[in-house]
């Protein structure tokens, strides 16, 4: 089922979306939706859902991120094999993830626009899988990982070229510009989805129609499990983490000449069992 966190009439709220529409499962249970992961209460909210005859119009709905209060929101770098050969910079496959945090600010979410900042004109994109915690754990087996999924999301990891080279050690600066990327439209709880899909699931991003990303986790050097064990060794992953699995090549970086977004451009990031996640850009508004 897609989960959603929303706002209707001034309120914020949590939901599901169903045939009749947006069912508000916040007035209906309570809680948030990190709450309800956290509490294992999704598979009431699915009957719940399904038996309520009280829908909203997912138009009259603002969509927020998915998990608006996540934790920890943990990215991994450079995970498709072909990404690390775009490169070009004659390295070996790494033998473990590469890895950096972001903030709930860097992100905003679906249909609404990435901003680029007075900063830099090397605002990019990058298409990714998300996955939501469902079970805390730590070192986790990877033959154990999958349970430890509540479901799957969408980000378009927006990164600033020039500000990721700012320092020697870390990509943290280009990576947490305000409204830089985004994460939505919704969460599919995990029992949409079985393990052979998970390891060989369809990702693409288009900039204004003109696919620009196109492949599977099939090609991922690290897949879900091994990335979930991995992250469980040092962090204490809890319900409502987020976990960026990494972006297929065809980043506008990689292109001669480079293609960074621009004001007017459209971004779509569509995920196999998911959706698909849409962006405009436009230049950060002057705050006064």
């Amino acid at each position: 089922m897609r989960f959603i966190s929303f706002q209707y009439k001034g309120t914020q709220t949590w939901g599901a979306i169903t045939e009749q529409g947006v069912v508000d499962l916040g007035m209906l249970l309570g809680g948030d939706l990190k709450q309800a992961i956290a509490e294992d209460r999704l598979p009431e909210a699915c009957k719940a859902a399904s038996a309520s005859i009280s829908a909203i119009r997912l138009d009259d709905v603002q969509l927020m991120s998915p998990i608006p209060n996540p934790g920890k929101i943990a990215c991994i770098g450079v995970n498709y094999a072909n990404r690390n050969a775009e490169y070009k910079d004659g390295s070996e496959q790494p033998k473990f993830p590469s890895l950096f945090m972001r903030t709930p600010d860097s992100f905003t979410t679906h249909n609404e626009p990435l901003w680029r900042p007075p900063e830099s004109d090397q605002l990019d994109y990058e298409g990714e899988i998300v996955i939501v915690i469902g079970k805390e754990g730590r070192r986790i087996a990877e033959e154990d990982a999958y349970d430890h999924i509540a479901g799957l999301t969408i980000m378009n990891e927006g990164t600033l070229r020039d500000w990721v080279r700012h320092a020697k050690f870390n990509v943290t600066q280009g990576k947490n510009f305000i409204n830089s990327g985004s994460i939505g439209p919704w969460m599919v709880s995990a029992d949409e989805f079985t393990a052979q899909q998970y390891e060989d699931m369809h990702i693409t991003t288009k900039v204004n129609g003109e696919m620009r990303q196109d492949d599977t986790t099939a090609s991922m050097m690290f897949p879900f499990k091994y990335i979930i064990s991995y992250c469980s060794k040092f962090f204490h992953l809890k319900p409502g983490d987020i976990i960026a699995t990494g972006t297929p090549n065809g980043a506008g970086a990689r292109f001669e000449p480079p293609k960074y977004l621009v004001p007017g451009d459209v971004i779509e990031v569509e995920v196999e069992g998911v959706g698909r996640l849409t962006n405009g850009v436009i230049d950060e508004p002057v705050s006064n």
